[in-house]
């Protein structure tokens, strides 16, 4: 008799459970509960004959027997979002939700004024708005479309160059009164920078204009964008900002305006079967006339 094959819900805990190393994270990032996520591993168990997971100091791992199950759950899960996103793509008329995802400083410092202006052109468009520095799954509904700070190379993913970020140097007026203003770029090694934390970005620019400077060069250092933003406008020491973001803040002084730092690329990405959807498409045209140079 042939094994009926398991159900979709239980290989997606199973999937969850793999990449995140335990139950508990799995759980956060599924939001569902632990004890339910617990559940499914064992009805899949149960049904598959095999244990799934073993415990080792950091969580859990998928067992030998388990591991040529993740890749072809992960095939699985790669087809049906596939399929979904197929269908969606399909739907006509403009009613509904759109999930943009974007990093910290673009949605909360450039973001809300345009979707002001797109609720109010479109006010049918529902939008979910995701401010994550990571790189949110496409293919996976975690959004429809990203705004990318770098060309996404995912396939079945569709992309565009809408425009290149400007960066300057920023310091807190307050800061400058107390110790300075630099005259040079040579003058920015006797200054408090604020750097990143475990982000190599701001070392690899520094490095690249000839500055020779360790992870120890930055007393302050936070990989957040938005709290490391306030900490430059709180008077901590010279911070980089996209030009847009800062220029207008009455609490800040650029500094060495001509200095020439790398742009930041904007790039839009979203699934290639939801570009034909009528209402994907026109929040996609929106923000790439909203952003573009």
């Amino acid at each position: 008799m042939t094994q009926a094959a398991p159900d979709w819900t239980l290989l997606q805990a199973f999937l969850a459970v793999a990449d995140a190393g335990s139950l508990s994270a799995a759980a956060r990032a599924t939001r569902q509960s632990q004890p339910t996520m617990g559940r499914h591993i064992k009805q899949l168990e149960a049904q598959l004959g095999i244990a799934l997971f073993r415990r080792i100091p950091s969580g859990l791992e998928p067992t030998e027997a388990a591991l040529p199950l993740v890749e072809v759950a992960l095939s699985m899960a790669e087809n049906a979002a596939r399929l979904t996103r197929m269908a969606e793509g399909r739907q006509e008329g403009l009613r509904g939700t759109v999930r943009i995802t974007a990093s910290r400083i673009l949605s909360q410092y450039t973001l809300p004024p345009i979707l002001a202006r797109l609720r109010i052109a479109e006010p049918e468009i529902q939008i979910e708005l995701v401010p994550s520095d990571t790189s949110e799954n496409l293919l996976f509904r975690e959004a429809d479309i990203a705004l990318r700070m770098y060309r996404p190379e995912q396939l079945d993913i569709i992309a565009r160059h809408i425009a290149d970020l400007p960066i300057g140097l920023y310091a807190a007026k307050s800061y400058l009164l107390r110790r300075g203003t630099p005259q040079s770029a040579e003058d920015l090694i006797d200054h408090d920078f604020i750097g990143y934390d475990r982000d190599e970005r701001i070392l690899r620019m520094m490095r690249a204009m000839g500055f020779e400077v360790s992870r120890d060069f930055f007393a302050l250092r936070c990989d957040d964008q938005t709290v490391y933003w306030e900490l430059t406008r709180a008077g901590c020491g010279i911070g980089g900002s996209q030009v847009t973001v800062a220029e207008d803040d009455p609490l800040l002084e650029r500094v060495l305006p001509d200095l020439e730092l790398p742009a930041l690329p904007l790039w839009l990405a979203a699934p290639q079967a939801l570009r034909s959807n009528p209402r994907i498409r026109r929040v996609w045209d929106f923000l790439a006339e909203a952003l573009g140079d």
